[in-house]
């Protein structure tokens, strides 16, 4: 029976690094982001807490979306953060 070939032994190659320029953001983007969300969990439970009359009286429960509209702000910028 014919013998199979042998295989050549694969020689290490160097690992390429990932670029170390990736962009930083900017300063203020942690504590904007932080403090949207914040900001926005303190409106959802100051409109449950009045009942739907504060912080913006005479829209009632658009008040929750209000809330979670800034939240999302908020959770949205952690995608951009680096």
């Amino acid at each position: 029976m014919p013998e199979s070939r042998k295989r050549k032994k694969q020689t290490a190659s160097p690992v390429e690094l990932a670029p170390t320029d990736t962009p930083q953001s900017p300063r203020w983007w942690a504590p904007t982001m932080v403090t949207l969300m914040v900001l926005g969990l303190v409106w959802v439970v100051a409109t449950y807490l009045g009942r739907g009359e504060i912080p913006v009286p005479g829209i009632g429960n658009w008040n929750l979306l209000i809330g979670f509209g800034i939240m999302m702000a908020g959770f949205l910028m952690t995608l951009r953060w680096r």
